[in-house]
């Protein structure tokens, strides 16, 4: 889904779905309470967010991820493979598997680190050490209790904040915004603080600041025509990028988070490429639900996290 737009701020809307809102956190605290969190003998470090999609996590590990892999750590990435058809506890093979099976993000995962995927994040992990792991980073899974973390970072978009700050259905939050920071040995900000996220953080909470920007490669396209689509939470920031890169957008054609695309969507783009003579670009994480009879015709726009302090970053992970 694409968040709506009454999760920005307090509404009519908000206001007649809090009741389903409040029954959400308690049916969520009966669940996670019949868990028993297992601990493993490597350290965890789990990057999470507080709102249903959008925030940048995916990023971040890819980040964390090149920084411990430079420093000659062997980490792996467990993941439960949102929207793949997966079953059981699977080594992500990018050459091999697609996001139908695994789903998008653990592809992107798997380009620059071993990736595991299961439903069962445990199994993932248990996986992963004996393959060899010395630490796992968990792409997402900051609110299932079921394997204990080393270390939790909370990553929070400071353009978008928290939203209505109100919990699933009536806002974009997955739990409470206090119970959450609480929960966290750090939070990263990507880009500016227009809500006032730092006011929020206790003084003992460490904050790291971060941008999001293209990879040096995507400037092949300034001044180039381009039709953009995108299928994740919030398309208007991936169509910033490309302003900012200096494309001419020629147009723009959004689809619901994780979109599974079909024939007929490929067909229209293509048309539309067609029509305005116009390069086809979409992000990292669409390119690779793409059928692979079109990728050739697609450019995939990446984009790379930078941390204000990678040596405060990694004091955080590794003390």
């Amino acid at each position: 889904m694409r968040s709506p737009n009454f999760w920005k701020d307090d509404n009519l809307i908000s206001a007649v779905l809090s009741p389903a809102a409040g029954i959400y956190k308690i049916l969520s605290k009966r669940k996670y309470a019949k868990i028993t969190p297992q601990k493993v003998e490597v350290p965890v470090i789990c990057i999470g967010n507080l709102v249903a999609g959008g925030a940048g996590k995916t990023p971040v590990a890819l980040a964390i991820g090149n920084i411990l892999k430079s420093l000659g750590k062997n980490v792996h990435y467990i993941s439960r493979g949102y929207k793949g058809s997966n079953s059981g506890v699977l080594r992500v093979n990018p050459t091999e598997h697609n996001a139908d099976l695994v789903g998008d993000e653990p592809l992107l995962l798997a380009e620059i680190l071993p990736t595991w995927v299961a439903k069962d994040r445990v199994a993932a992990a248990n996986a992963a050490i004996a393959a060899g792991a010395e630490m796992l980073i968990m792409d997402d899974g900051f609110q299932n209790p079921s394997l204990i973390k080393d270390v939790s970072i909370l990553v929070i978009d400071g353009e978008y904040g928290l939203g209505n700050k109100k919990t699933l259905p009536a806002g974009p939050l997955r739990e409470d915004v206090a119970s959450g920071i609480a929960r966290a040995n750090a939070v990263i900000i990507i880009g500016e603080d227009k809500h006032g996220i730092n006011a929020l953080i206790p003084a003992e909470k460490k904050i790291i600041q971060a941008k999001m920007q293209p990879l040096p490669s995507a400037y092949i396209l300034k001044d180039k025509d381009v039709i953009a689509f995108a299928g994740i939470a919030r398309p208007r920031k991936f169509y910033r990028t490309l302003h900012e890169i200096g494309c001419f957008v020629k147009e723009m054609v959004s689809f619901p988070d994780h979109h599974k695309f079909s024939d007929k969507d490929i067909k229209e783009l293509k048309s539309k490429a067609l029509e305005f003579n116009s390069q086809l670009v979409t992000t990292s994480k669409d390119y690779v639900r793409l059928p692979l009879e079109i990728r050739k015709q697609v450019m995939p726009v990446a984009i790379e996290i930078v941390f204000a302090d990678n040596a405060e970053l990694l004091k955080i992970i590794l003390d």
